[in-house]
């Protein structure tokens, strides 16, 4: 009998979500992540094959100067301007870390060993700068293994297919609803037959798209406890769950239409769905909630390292926790409509805000690296 130990019990539910064809990226980067051999750790011991970054990251990251001493004075020996600034620092980091995953993306074929880097989030209703700003991290990181990523506004959506048409990697950020979902599968392919009419290699082109979770839920139960009745009440933690499963569903829909049968058959790659905003914000509920019930095959989960932890200590994956359960969730969103909350409003409130935080994000990162930059005797502007 195989004795089970505390250690062997951690590597048991990361080692069975990543064998359901869940890939475990951390949502997290810092230079001290990097420097201190954290994020190796992560990879050789939590399966860990992925890192995706955000404008809120890199302030939290930036913000706590750790790591970034020496670049800063050589930035502001160079007399940079703080944009200039921040985008030295941020694409340092996320060189160094596609460097760190290259073995995993070489072993995957390049499906996984992804790092993901933002566009500025100043340029989300701006197709023709998103796309140059796309084309600029890409030269700028220059790692086969980088991923660009690009909200999902109406602006975004003609990005997302100019810049895959370039061959260039995609993830397609602050996807709320399933409606705009359905739109970045379509930009997607029309991105794919657009580099396939140019004689690119499909199949070196990769793309997922990140569908938030943990958001939906936390505006849709404030609405449901105003409610506060019985029905709303019993209602709460059930509409993100929902919202990710009829993603899954429309997932499997378009990617076996007759447009994906012709470009798979050219040996491009599906888009796959990746969960984002996984970190449990209602201590109600379980902290690996959003892990344990979203368990589906070609899927991707990004996790804060919190989330990470909890679901190599207690995490519970039984298996597929997706593809059963269209049927109630499309039940569970009715429900949620019927009393008078409307998902319509709900999912572009949460687009508006995710593009709003990132913003503020962002310029508090300008604001912290020019302070900096001021100190060592450079205005930064």
């Amino acid at each position: 009998m195989i004795k089970v130990t505390e250690a062997t019990a951690t590597a048991g539910a990361l080692k069975r979500l990543s064998d359901e064809g869940v890939s475990i990226w951390l949502d997290d980067l810092s230079r001290k992540r990097i420097e201190s051999g954290n994020l190796a750790e992560l990879i050789a011991t939590k399966h860990v094959v992925g890192v995706t970054t955000n404008p809120s990251i890199f302030q939290a990251a930036i913000g706590s100067g750790e790591g970034y001493e020496e670049q800063l004075t050589d930035l502001a020996v160079r007399g940079v301007t703080v944009d200039e600034a921040v985008r030295m620092m941020t694409t340092a980091d996320v060189r160094a870390a596609a460097d760190i995953l290259h073995p995993v993306y070489r072993a995957t074929g390049g499906r996984d060993g992804r790092v993901s880097i933002e566009v500025d989030p100043r340029l989300a209703h701006d197709t023709t700068a998103t796309i140059a700003e796309a084309r600029q991290l890409s030269w700028l990181v220059d790692r086969p293994n980088v991923m660009i990523k690009i909200p999902a506004t109406k602006a975004g959506l003609p990005a997302i297919t100019e810049v895959i048409g370039a061959g260039i990697s995609v993830n397609v950020t602050l996807i709320f609803s399933l409606e705009r979902y359905r739109e970045v599968m379509d930009a997607y392919l029309a991105g794919l037959e657009k580099a396939r009419a140019k004689g690119l290699d499909l199949s070196e082109i990769h793309s997922v798209a990140s569908f938030f979770v943990s958001r939906v839920d936390s505006e849709i139960d404030k609405r449901l406890t105003v409610i506060g009745t019985d029905e709303a009440l019993s209602l709460k933690g059930k509409a993100a769950l929902a919202n990710a499963r009829l993603a899954y569903e429309a997932y499997e829909t378009v990617f076996a239409g007759e447009r994906w049968t012709t470009l798979g058959g050219a040996r491009a790659n599906k888009q796959r769905p990746l969960w984002a905003s996984t970190g449990v914000k209602d201590p109600a509920y379980k902290d690996t909630l959003y892990v344990d019930d979203l368990v589906a095959p070609g899927t991707v989960n990004t996790m804060p390292e919190a989330t990470l932890d909890a679901t190599a200590d207690h995490g519970r994956i039984t298996g597929d926790t997706v593809t059963g359960g269209y049927a109630q969730a499309r039940a569970d969103l009715a429900a949620v409509e019927k009393l008078g909350v409307s998902y319509d409003e709900v999912v572009q409130q949460l687009e508006d805000e995710g593009v709003a935080k990132f913003e503020v994000a962002w310029q508090d990162t300008l604001d912290a690296v020019t302070k900096s930059l001021t100190s060592k005797g450079v205005d930064g502007e």
